[in-house]
């Protein structure tokens, strides 16, 4: 039997049975009893208290008799499953407010905690349970039946066994996997025109692990920073978490627009293969530019490669980490995008001061990646089965991307500014101007499909509120309208479902307009 954890005061003046009936209320008000476990026996219970088992019948006596625990032949005692709150809350008003299980007087939270910085921003919100809905059309998540759980079942048991388990189970004291980072060193990063030494990379728990341990490292309060617009949501959290000024590039059909002159600017933040949010690939010329303008000034170049693994036609730009003749591009890849966000895996790589720096900080704060996964995420790919997944995978991606243009430039009840970039796990279009893509996110949910805003991710948006129609696009950007834009993944949602999916999307934009 697990310890019940209640606890009884002799030298109280409420009696020894009274404390318990009361502990065992409390209990089930906190969840501690449910209805599917029985409750310990009178003689258990005895025991772990120890007091007559006397004490323990006439507490459970009462409770029977009240209709709080019911009790089922051969079984045992168990919460009553059709207790409802009003009468639980009536049981625990009843009770008596002394003794070692009283409540007792609470800490003031919320005058305590410091102000988040970002409040005022917005958050993206996705339903916990968009797996039950027919139409996920929800970037940021895989579709579940396609996960490798065979491959990936037999890396974790392999992790658990010699000569692996010192490396899975240890405390690493803030280093990395060995094996994990050559991996990545030879299997992953040459294939993105990126050749570095072990002490150039580090491995996080995930983009936005990275990009705070940057930021962190990097960033004094005031520090003028530049991110795209629109851009990633997560990225403008953190930086304004850490207080800096925060400036907006904007974004064509041709990638970020980077000023000529950075002078001031601590820091750039980039995805330039295919950019947060609007998937379109940042031209050759306009990096080199970028990478040329941030030697001058001294600013650092962040680039988070997103999506980098999914492109369906062309030759995949080189990263700007590959084509960075200093070094000094700092470059975050992850694993969460096509394998499982839930895995939480990334790395980071750059000059090896910064990495030295990084996980030093990393020892003080999580210490380092779960050695289990970092050592299974090793075999993994030691094994070949993380690049034949790909592949599988990009296949896969590359017929849903098909069916998704299709869809969209012939079922959608208008005309849309969509592009159909070369890559990437989700479409961006933009509607007319009567389109309120928040008001049909909600009608789109109540029919099933789940599809995102795009006004989350532009400026204006964090400035003047959701559905500001105050102030336009970004000057010389991709956008006219950021409250009638619209973001749908295809990576979460069955191919079956995508042209019917598209099909009610449609219904409900009409209905809406």
């Amino acid at each position: 039997m697990a310890e019940t954890l209640i606890r009884i005061d002799p030298s109280s003046p409420t009696a020894l049975y009274r404390q318990v009936q009361e502990a065992i209320v409390a209990g089930i008000a906190a969840g501690v009893f449910d209805v599917k476990r029985r409750l310990p026996s009178s003689r258990e219970l005895a025991a772990e208290l120890e007091v007559s088992r006397n004490t323990i019948n006439l507490a459970y006596q009462e409770l029977l008799a009240q209709g709080l625990l019911i009790s089922q032949e051969r079984r045992g005692i168990f919460v009553n499953p059709d207790l409802t709150p009003d009468q639980l809350e009536a049981f625990t008003a009843s009770a008596t407010d002394t003794g070692p299980n009283a409540p007792v007087a609470r800490i003031d939270w919320a005058s305590r905690l410091a102000p988040a910085g970002d409040a005022s921003l917005p958050e993206l919100i996705k339903p916990p349970d968009w797996s039950q809905y027919p139409f996920p059309f929800l970037p940021g998540q895989i579709e579940l039946a396609q996960f490798p759980a065979r491959s990936w079942t037999r890396c974790l048991r392999e992790a658990l066994f010699q000569p692996h388990l010192a490396h899975a189970l240890q405390d690493s004291a803030g280093c990395d996997d060995d094996m994990l980072v050559e991996m990545i060193r030879t299997r992953l990063l040459p294939s993105r025109g990126v050749h570095v030494q072990p002490e150039e990379i580090m491995i996080t728990l995930g983009t936005q692990h990275g990009l705070d341990l940057i930021a962190e490292a990097l960033l004094k309060p005031g520090d003028r920073v530049l991110m795209e617009d629109p851009g990633y949501l997560d990225i403008r959290h953190i930086l304004t978490r850490h207080q800096a000024e925060v400036g907006e590039m904007p974004v064509d059909a041709d990638g970020a627009i980077v000023p000529a002159d950075l002078t001031g600017v601590q820091a750039v933040f980039l995805t330039p293969s295919h950019h947060h949010p609007t998937n379109v690939t940042m031209l050759m010329d306009r990096r080199q530019a970028a990478l040329e303008a941030a030697a001058a000034s001294g600013t650092v170049v962040v680039e988070d490669d997103y999506d980098a693994e999914f492109r369906y036609s062309g030759q995949p730009s080189p990263s700007l980490k590959a084509i960075d003749p200093s070094g000094d591009v700092v470059h975050l890849g992850s694993f969460s995008k096509f394998l499982a966000p839930g895995l939480r895996l990334g790395f980071l790589v750059g000059p090896a001061e910064l990495i030295a720096a990084l996980r030093h900080s990393t020892r003080y704060t999580v210490r380092h990646a779960p050695g289990v996964l970092q050592r299974a995420m090793a075999l993994f790919l030691d094994s070949g089965d993380y690049h034949r997944t790909l592949r599988l995978n990009r296949e896969r991606m590359r017929k849903k991307f098909t069916l998704m243009c299709e869809g969209v430039a012939e079922l959608l009840p208008f005309e849309s500014r969509c592009r159909f970039p070369s890559g990437g796990v989700s479409l961006w279009f933009e509607g007319p101007a009567e389109l309120d893509a928040r008001v049909l996110q909600e009608a789109a949910c109540q029919r099933g499909v789940l599809v995102e805003p795009g006004d989350y991710f532009f400026a204006a948006t964090a400035e003047h509120g959701f559905g500001s129609r105050e102030v336009p696009g970004h000057p010389g950007g991709i956008e006219r309208y950021p409250w009638a834009t619209l973001r749908l993944g295809y990576a979460a949602i069955p191919t079956r479902a995508i042209r019917p999916g598209l099909e009610l999307l449609a219904e409900v934009a009409r209905e809406v307009l």
